[in-house]
């Protein structure tokens, strides 16, 4: 009987261990799936040293690879160039071309000295074929000089927000001053497209040469003809490929800018440092890589949420009770037409919203307020981005207390005595 009690017992030993063993295996596997998932769920093994994918709409960084670094951008520099060209130029300009213009290396149009064009041709033969000649000859039209021309495009890019950018040459050319390297991010040449296709006045222009396939034309005389092609591959790539501008130097390699809508959303890819010769197609797979993955993990939804209305004590205000004992309350409400406010979200993203009221340290307001009167904010986020700001008003006004309404009150209750 002891026996049978012992063998017994060891069958239930094994089987725990059995059980414990499994319990392991099965954690260590659902931990090990977890985080194989979390990581297929960004892009992988992309060639570029920086990239960068924002929403076009909003200008939110979806996707970064050291995309706040700063790197030489060779010819995506032209993006500046052809939009500020076509902010403070006019097309019908005609373009006469300098020394300086004409002897640029190659890629360029063969320009001579002296020759004349129209600005709107030069502007094909800059982003179709980025030609370097006359990227010059445009910026000495457009700002006298090419150190003029770089300042101006230094001032709008500061403008638009970039603080990690600094322009000195119109072409992209690697170039260096006493202020630092010709150079930008991933994060800011993002940012200058959605400026190109988004914000400026020039928008349609821009995307009307980006997407041109060809252009013919010949200088103001007509004496020489010139036939340009668009060497952006990705227009034909994907569906919905909407704009974009290569760019190679020794020192940034090859890089990249471009632009793709689908439905109501639009991507931008940025890349820097996209390898270096014999690996020219590089730039084309972390493009689609970065497109899809915007496109397969990122919907639109409304994060709009309705608020209650909320009171605030109003010092020294009539109550709406007119009962001098009461106090006075102003209710608030959100300045809004609308109820929507769609956002681009990946799934298990969420909105935090938050009220800001100008009330002073006792949190209150003092009278009168008027109905309409901005009193505070309600502001949406998404972890530290800003998606919306709402103003929070007054809905109806509250007077202040005077020494006449006091005596009117208090002749009131003597007289009811």
């Amino acid at each position: 009987m002891f026996r049978a009690l012992h063998i017994l017992n060891k069958r239930i030993n094994r089987r725990d261990i059995v059980k414990r063993i499994l319990v392991f295996i099965l954690t260590c596997a659902l931990l090990f799936g977890i985080t194989s998932y979390a990581k297929e769920e960004e892009p992988k093994q992309l060639y570029a040293q920086s990239a960068v994918l924002m929403d076009a709409d909003s200008g939110r960084v979806l996707f970064e690879k050291n995309g706040y670094e700063q790197k030489a951008m060779a010819s995506t520099t032209k993006i500046m160039t052809c939009i500020l060209a076509l902010e403070k130029g006019k097309p019908d300009q005609i373009v006469t071309v300098s020394e300086n213009a004409a002897r640029q290396p190659r890629v360029h149009l063969g320009m001579a000295n002296g020759e004349q064009f129209y600005l709107r041709d030069l502007l094909y033969s800059l982003m179709l074929e980025s030609h370097n000649d006359s990227a010059v000859a445009i910026a000495e039209q457009v700002g006298g000089t090419v150190e003029g021309f770089a300042r101006m495009m230094n001032e709008k890019a500061e403008k638009i927000g970039c603080k990690d950018t600094y322009f000195i040459t119109p072409n992209g050319l690697d170039a260096s001053d006493e202020n630092g390297k010709h150079s930008t991010t991933a994060e800011e040449l993002a940012k200058i497209m959605r400026y190109c296709i988004k914000l400026s006045p020039q928008k349609e222009l821009f995307l009307e040469i980006t997407q041109t396939q060809n252009h013919t034309f010949t200088d103001v005389e007509g004496k020489r003809q010139f036939s340009c092609n668009n060497h952006n591959v990705f227009l034909g790539m994907m569906d919905g490929a909407l704009s974009g501008k290569t760019g190679f130097t020794g020192d940034a390699g090859y890089c990249y800018v471009g632009a793709l809508k689908q439905g109501e959303r639009t991507f931008i890819v940025a890349l820097l440092g996209c390898g270096w010769p014999n690996n020219k197609g590089y730039k084309w797979k972390d493009t689609k890589a970065l497109m899809e993955y915007g496109l397969q993990k990122y919907e639109y939804e409304n994060v709009f949420q309705k608020q209650d209305s909320s009171c605030i004590i109003v010092e020294n205000g009539i109550p709406e009770s007119d009962d001098i004992f009461d106090v006075a309350m102003a209710e608030t409400k959100i300045k809004t037409d609308t109820q929507e406010l769609p956002f681009l979200l990946k799934e298990g993203e969420t909105v935090d919203i938050k009220t800001d009221i100008k009330t002073d340290i006792k949190k209150t307001l003092k009278a009168p307020v008027q109905a309409g009167e901005t009193v505070g904010s309600v502001t949406y986020y998404l972890k530290d981005f800003k998606i919306k700001e709402y103003p929070l008003v007054i809905t109806k006004s509250v007077s202040q207390k005077t020494f006449i309404w006091y005596l009117q009150k208090l002749f009131a209750m003597y007289m009811l005595k």
